[in-house]
């Protein structure tokens, strides 16, 4: 396949097997325009950038997923849970843990180290703590990005790792488009999408 197409098949896969909750798809959807927000304080002040983007786009994204998407056997794709895990080209559940984990785990080590071995000025008021922490933050999604890419391209390919460093980047985009209706689905009481999409783009492929 070709980048492009390769990218709409990754947006494809993440569509169909890990957004079934009209609730994660509004979730993503509020997320996404956190993150488009993000983007633009990135130029203006990346301080409130690297926050907005953590604890405002990244709890809400994170928090369809692991509480709001079904964990059981999905009828529509015919895979379990643990099989969807088990070929996720990104950030599963289990490997989400650890990243979060290690964000959550950043305000103690600057207490505990200030200067992060050397690497920061220590702070000397709330301020500069605060700085300290987006700069800390900033290089946990800049370090998750870049492993994850770098891994794939050992255990996958070099595209299928280009592909999906370009899908994080333009996800909100993409949501946006894709849920902007979701809000609306859940007000009227649809819990669950049908994935009537799905379920026509797999009758197309079985009558090829």
């Amino acid at each position: 396949m070709s980048f492009l197409q390769a990218l709409k098949e990754q947006r494809w896969d993440d569509h169909r097997y890990y957004h079934h909750s009209r609730v994660n798809q509004s979730l993503h959807l509020f997320s996404a325009l956190s993150f488009l927000t993000a983007y633009v304080f990135l130029f203006i002040n990346p301080a409130v950038s690297v926050f907005l983007g953590w604890l405002v786009a990244m709890v809400l994204r994170q928090t369809g997923h692991f509480f709001f998407e079904p964990k059981g056997y999905d009828d529509v794709n015919a895979a379990t849970h643990a099989h969807k895990e088990s070929i996720k080209v990104g950030y599963n559940l289990q490997r989400k843990i650890v990243l979060l984990s290690i964000w959550a785990a950043c305000p103690l080590v600057l207490l505990m180290q200030p200067s992060l071995f050397g690497l920061l000025t220590p702070h000397d008021s709330v301020y500069g703590f605060v700085y300290n922490l987006s700069i800390l933050w900033l290089a946990v999604a800049g370090g998750g990005l870049l492993a994850r890419t770098l891994q794939l391209f050992f255990i996958r390919d070099v595209q299928t790792g280009l592909v999906w460093f370009a899908k994080i980047l333009t996800d909100p985009f993409h949501d946006v488009k894709l849920y902007y209706k979701s809000p609306y689905y859940l007000y009227k009481g649809e819990w669950i999408d049908p994935m009537y999409d799905v379920q026509m783009r797999a009758a197309a492929e079985s009558k090829q």
